[in-house]
């Protein structure tokens, strides 16, 4: 099993990969709808499962309380982008527009998990424990990516 770190890791490239998917297909396409779709439920799943298999136990250390409530504050603007997106004419040029400033806010999201957060992150889940958060967070993941579509219809009902 990969480490908690790999497992994230290999999101966040799956992630990219999406991204410039999006950014490089045109209006309305089914290409864009598809890679959006697929970016969409991913990233969902991901942050949910990132804030409760990670960044909690890293709330744990006093240094790691501003840490995970930085990355958590900027899930929660990433994710307010995501749904303006998600409910927006895919092939209006507000559309393209605001996907960049998303494309943007994440790259930046992933660089300092993976530079900073990460380094210091592995004083609190070491080795030894790789394989038991990551397995947590590959089953959480799993959980949250059913819950997608509901949370959606809630969305929309509010």
């Amino acid at each position: 099993m990969p480490s908690i770190y790999d497992a994230i890791t290999a999101d966040h490239e799956k992630h990219r990969d999406l991204l410039a998917t999006i950014v490089n297909t045109e209006g309305g396409s089914p290409e864009r709808r598809e890679a959006w779709n697929a970016f969409y439920c991913d990233i969902k799943s991901h942050s949910a499962a990132e804030e409760e298999e990670f960044y909690a136990v890293l709330m744990q250390e006093t240094w790691g309380q501003d840490t995970a409530r930085h990355s958590v504050a900027e899930h929660h603007a990433l994710d307010e982008i995501v749904e303006e997106l998600n409910d927006m004419d895919m092939s209006s040029p507000g559309w393209l527009t605001r996907f960049k400033t998303l494309k943007r806010d994440y790259e930046h999201h992933m660089e300092e998990e993976e530079n900073e957060v990460f380094t210091r992150a592995r004083k609190v889940v070491g080795e030894e424990e790789n394989d038991a958060y990551s397995e947590r967070f590959q089953k959480r993941k799993e959980k949250e990516l059913g819950l997608v579509q509901k949370k959606r219809e809630d969305h929309l009902e509010d």
